[in-house]
């Protein structure tokens, strides 16, 4: 009875198989996690320190709305320096986490009605945050060979008709490590302009490439005045994800606007969380450098091990950390997932929780140590032999 009388749309989200595949498997003595998208290690302790110096100097009252100026300058200062543009602290907003710069930015850009075209698979809560805020999810399906995830930028266009107020573009892609070149950046813009349309750029996982310092940006193709907003994290680079640290980077005449939903939600993010983040952009390169190695080592020694087996498609991911895929003869994905967690001692996320395109594949995220990643791979490559 009662929650008949929640809303509907709260009421009707789905639920999230990669949690129901954790709460499966919790308490499971042994088992390797690679479900989710965080590494293995802890947040750097020059981070640490820093956020500990500002709670000894009691800062622990309510800050900026906009974020503190210093880590907005820090933000100028990154975007600058690894984008190679000129970028003013107005154009930065800090959030509460990544997530909550996807929904601030929905927010504000969605109403009721309209939709919001985006690739799958895709990471499910870019899906749920559309639906959240009164929008309708359109799914253009990313191509799969065993060359690489690709995009029809021709089918994109296709999808979009007199409702469509978003195209939302996450490269590197969540969960597929498909990345958009900068040629399909620039024409996904000039289409985006022709019909009025925003552009919300997911680059959480910008510095995660395997050739280049970082991937191809739609910093590299806008103008002043496009309709982009980029909503990114210090969950990923810099092993923050319990912090819940994020930005978006919008044109400042939005300015009023997000903050505005960000004192309507959350009323800024802990001046502590500024100062760690503060140090992160300012010194944290090293820090990512280790991560890219690591993870390009772990791609390479789980893609090939999961390759010998002769059952396993896949793509070699070009970004992000994750290995998406499929094991011939097992449609239901969830239903792998539990059985590979009982028999192999190995977590992976169902591809039932990426939705169009997603539904035969798993999920494994790789940014661990690497003799956690062989004996992983081991154990996958033992039990999918016996399948």
């Amino acid at each position: 009875m009662l929650l008949g009388q929640v809303s509907a749309t709260a009421r009707n989200l789905d639920e999230s198989d990669i949690v129901a595949i954790m709460n499966h498997a919790r308490d499971k003595e042994g088992l390797i996690p690679l479900w989710v998208g965080e590494g293995d290690l802890p947040t750097p302790q020059f981070i640490v320190d820093a956020a500990n110096a500002s709670l000894a100097n009691g800062e622990t009252f309510y800050t900026w709305q906009r974020g503190i100026p210093e880590l907005r300058q820090a933000l100028a200062d990154y975007h600058s320096r690894i984008y190679g543009i000129v970028n003013q602290p107005e154009r930065f907003f800090v959030t509460g986490s990544g997530m909550q710069s996807i929904q601030l930015s929905l927010q504000a850009l969605v109403e009721a009605g309209d939709e919001v075209i985006m690739t799958t698979p895709c990471w499910p809560n870019i899906h749920a945050a559309t639906q959240v805020v009164g929008g309708s999810p359109v799914h253009v399906e990313l191509d799969f060979s065993e060359n690489g995830w690709s995009l029809d930028l021709q089918k994109l266009f296709a999808a979009v008709t007199s409702k469509t107020r978003v195209i939302f573009i996450n490269s590197p892609s969540n969960p597929t490590g498909w990345l958009a070149s900068t040629d399909q950046l620039r024409e996904i813009l000039e289409f985006a302009r022709q019909h009025c349309i925003w552009v919300l750029a997911d680059e959480v996982y910008s510095r995660f490439v395997y050739e280049a310092e970082r991937a191809p940006s739609f910093y590299d193709v806008i103008e002043d005045d496009d309709r982009v907003i980029f909503v990114n994290t210090f969950s990923k680079n810099w092993a923050m994800t319990g912090w819940r640290a994020g930005w978006i980077s919008a044109p400042p005449e939005l300015g009023q606007v997000i903050e505005n939903l960000i004192q309507y939600s959350t009323s800024g993010v802990a001046s502590f969380i500024q100062r760690g983040a503060v140090a992160a952009l300012e010194g944290g390169e090293d820090f990512i450098a280790m991560q890219q190695s690591r993870a390009r080592q772990n791609r390479d020694v789980i893609c090939d091990g999961l390759r010998s087996t002769g059952k396993v498609r896949l793509a070699v991911p070009d970004g992000a950390f994750y290995m998406f895929l499929k094991i011939d003869g097992f449609p239901d994905s969830k239903k792998l997932a539990m059985r590979l967690i009982d028999e192999a001692g190995v977590g992976v996320a169902p591809g039932t929780g990426f939705y169009t395109g997603g539904a035969e594949y798993l999920r494994i995220c790789y940014l661990r140590d690497l003799k956690q990643i062989a004996t992983a791979t081991s154990c996958l490559v033992e039990c999918i032999n016996t399948l």
